[in-house]
């Protein structure tokens, strides 16, 4: 690779990687929040809260690195026009195609990163993230149980817990169970504690006593002390299941690979499936596209101390059509399986327009005449 390509590849490289950071840092703390409010309300511990996290970042790398590489080769090529280092290589003979060169390698880069986000990374962390949301919703402690305060699982079930230790003991339980239309039970026990069973988890209370009181017209109190018991929690909890992998959840092998019985698990049809293994990757080509369009329109400029402030609003401009398109066709998609060509509309659409502009910038301008020279000219 020559040495001028290699300099502005890694200016391109090292001011996408600053803008990676900052946009991802600042959409997941906007995520970050709501997912906190979320599981630590429903008692979940600051480890669960890491790990959705970081599941959830793949994600928003993936949402980001398009617009972070078009802001990188913007502010890349404003500062290099500026400092005339970009004039000097066009006076040298360069042309508007040989200077793309090198943001057609960060372009490619950028595409090989989201082709591995799109089609692996993304799809892994979502199913994971499923897996986890699942277990989170049949964790009783952390749905059901908080200290202090009377709380209702399920209809006709109250429970009361003192005070719950670091190891998850449940100390002083009170749990009255009005479930059965003929009798009102009420437990009270020293301590519990809830294990893992066969279908659903089992509450272990140590210490305590049931109360029975029928409802029929003798009223009769029934008392039972025990050291142990155990109460099958199925009624409140439901058993846990298999659960058949979405469309999204699944890599783009796993999707070319499927069989029919997979995709009618998953709900879909196979022409879903195509639809979906096309999106991801155009997709992936819109990393190209938008750096590359905002090269060839900040090239229309020429130098000027002020900035290519005119450039870099169009370039802006340019890269909002596209995301329309991109969306449009999105929206297209969800409608009809059969238009996915549709999803190449958006990067296609940026490398022409890219093309268009580069051949633009390098036609040769017409120089204005001096109010002077039009003055005697008139004469």
């Amino acid at each position: 690779m020559p040495r001028f390509d290699r300099y502005l590849l890694s200016q391109l490289l090292g001011l996408f990687g600053f803008f990676s950071l900052v946009l991802v840092a600042v959409y997941w703390v906007n995520r970050a929040v709501g997912l906190f409010d979320q599981l630590i309300g429903d008692g979940q511990s600051a480890v669960v809260f890491l790990e959705f996290s970081l599941l959830s970042l793949p994600n928003v790398i993936r949402l980001v690195l398009p617009v972070s590489a078009f802001a990188a080769c913007v502010y890349a090529v404003n500062r290099l026009m500026q400092e005339s280092e970009l004039v000097v290589m066009q006076a040298t003979g360069f042309s508007a195609f040989r200077l793309a060169r090198p943001v057609l390698y960060f372009g490619l880069i950028v595409v090989a990163m989201q082709l591995v986000l799109l089609n692996h990374l993304v799809p892994l962390s979502q199913a994971r993230l499923a897996d986890r949301s699942a277990e989170v919703s049949e964790n009783v402690t952390g749905r059901f149980l908080n200290e202090g305060r009377f709380m209702h699982p399920a209809k006709g079930v109250t429970l009361y817990i003192r005070e719950i230790s670091p190891l998850g003991e449940l100390n002083d339980l009170f749990l009255s169970d009005e479930r059965n239309p003929a009798e009102r039970v009420v437990y009270t026990a020293r301590k519990a504690l809830i294990v893992r069973g066969d279908t659903a988890p089992r509450l272990v209370m140590l210490d305590g006593a049931a109360q029975s009181l029928s409802r029929d017209d003798s009223r009769r109190i029934a008392l039972t002390r025990f050291s142990t018991f155990a109460m099958d929690l199925s009624g409140i909890v439901a058993p846990s299941e298999g659960r058949a992998r979405r469309m999204r959840e699944l890599t783009t092998l796993d999707l070319i690979q499927a069989d029919p019985a997979q995709i009618e698990a998953a709900g879909e049809t196979p022409e879903r499936f195509r639809a979906e293994i096309h999106s991801r990757i155009a997709g992936a080509f819109l990393g190209l596209a938008a750096p590359l369009l905002g090269f060839a329109a900040l090239m229309l400029g020429g130098y000027s101390r002020f900035g290519l402030w005119r450039q870099i609003a169009v370039a802006i401009v340019l890269l909002i059509g596209l995301q329309l398109v991109n969306t449009a066709a999105t929206g297209a998609l969800l409608r009809e399986d059969g238009l996915w060509p549709l999803t190449y509309a958006a990067p296609l659409l940026g490398c022409v327009l890219s093309v268009l502009l580069l051949w633009l910038a390098q036609r040769p301008r017409r120089l204005r005449p001096a109010p002077a020279a039009v003055a005697e000219a008139a004469a």
